[in-house]
């Protein structure tokens, strides 16, 4: 069983350690000299977990910790704080927060510079890293700051590339391949330890298949949901209710869902040229506007946001075209035209009307 001793749940928030080497579980290697360690794989990574008052692009982090890793995945130190929301906590049930035991921790200001220290000049690695590096970027905008962070490594992302046999894609059953147990699961710090625990025998195998890791760009936010709102975007608030109108409640719920466009799809953008109101427009990837600025933003022109990728999509937006996400691979199969963030951006200056039946 792997096990870092000086880790445990129950220790007090803003606390780091020097950590004890976690034992090797790395598959046997074959006989003579182990592979040479890659030149081109990270110097240090920051192994991390939050915990959030739900799954909305509003919501906010209710404790943060993070394993940071040296370049071979030995556990150098770790660090956990508890973080008040200023609003509801969210689903108690799940990570055991309530706002009785959030109410003296410190703000997200008030540690953002100990997450920045942890973080910096590291490779952010979570499981499904999208979501804790999503969280992470809306609070350092909303904190008018930057994090030093660059890369993230999903390990979701490296368990398939690796080809585990795994039943599913959930932490626990990472976690049960490489014998590690979980102490109290939906707790940040016990998250972060197994997920540190069972990411170092992962990278030890990427380096026996000689596979390229799986980095993505972390593209921070410029401008957040609460500080760069504009044009009737009412402070940053989101989410579209059942009228059409930006519903702005902030409880734990699924992301909202952007009304159709109600003008007719008149096909795929022609590159040099001008978006035209009824076009299906996929996001892709980081942004560094707020993904809701943008969508909303799109929505005004008349544009719309369509969650996948398909032959009748108009355009893909995408600041990072050769990651080969389902998106970009599915745009080209079908030779959907593609623009990054700037791009787009520009172009919804100018969105032409809609064309009319037989115009």
């Amino acid at each position: 069983m792997l096990e870092d001793q000086t880790a445990r749940p129950d220790e007090p928030a803003d606390k780091t350690e020097a950590a004890p080497r976690i034992p090797s579980q790395s598959p046997a290697a074959d006989p003579g000299a182990p592979p040479a360690w890659p030149e081109g794989y990270p110097q240090g990574y920051a192994v991390v977990d939050v915990e959030t008052t739900g799954l909305a692009r509003d919501d906010r982090i209710v404790s943060a910790a993070v394993y940071r890793l040296d370049a071979r995945g030995d556990v150098e130190d770790h660090w956990y704080s508890q973080v008040n929301p200023q609003r509801d906590p969210g689903p108690t049930w799940i990570h055991g927060l309530t706002a009785e035991i959030l109410a003296d921790a410190p703000l997200f200001t008030e540690i953002a510079d100990d997450l920045a220290a942890r973080l910096d000049g590291r490779v952010l690695v979570a499981h499904n890293a999208v979501f804790d590096w999503s969280m992470i970027a809306r609070e350092y905008a909303r904190a008018q700051r930057t994090p030093p962070v660059r890369q993230r490594l999903c390990t979701i992302a490296l368990s398939k590339q690796l080809s585990l046999p795994l039943p599913n894609h959930k932490l626990e059953s990472l976690a049960a391949h490489y014998g590690v147990s979980q102490q109290r699961a939906h707790h940040a710090l016990d998250d972060a330890r197994v997920l540190a625990e069972a990411f170092r025998p992962s990278l030890h195998l990427a380096v026996q298949q000689e596979v390229q890791l799986p980095l993505l760009a972390c593209l921070p936010l410029s401008e957040s949901p609460e500080s760069g709102a504009r044009g009737g975007h009412g402070g940053g608030r989101r989410g579209y209710g059942a009228s059409g109108s930006r519903s702005y409640g902030y409880g734990w719920r699924p992301s909202r869902r952007l009304p159709a466009s109600p003008y007719p799809n008149p096909g795929r953008y022609e590159p040099g040229g001008r978006l035209v109101q009824g076009m299906r427009v996929a996001i892709s990837g980081d942004t560094s506007t707020a993904r809701e600025l943008l969508e909303d933003r799109a929505v005004d022109a008349g544009l719309h946001i369509a969650s996948n990728v398909s032959s009748r999509t108009s355009l893909l937006v995408t600041n990072d075209p050769g990651s080969l996400t389902s998106k970009v691979v599915k745009a080209q199969a079908h030779g959907t035209p593609v623009v990054d963030e700037a791009a787009f951006g520009q172009l919804l200056n100018d969105v032409a009307p809609a064309r009319r039946p037989g115009g």
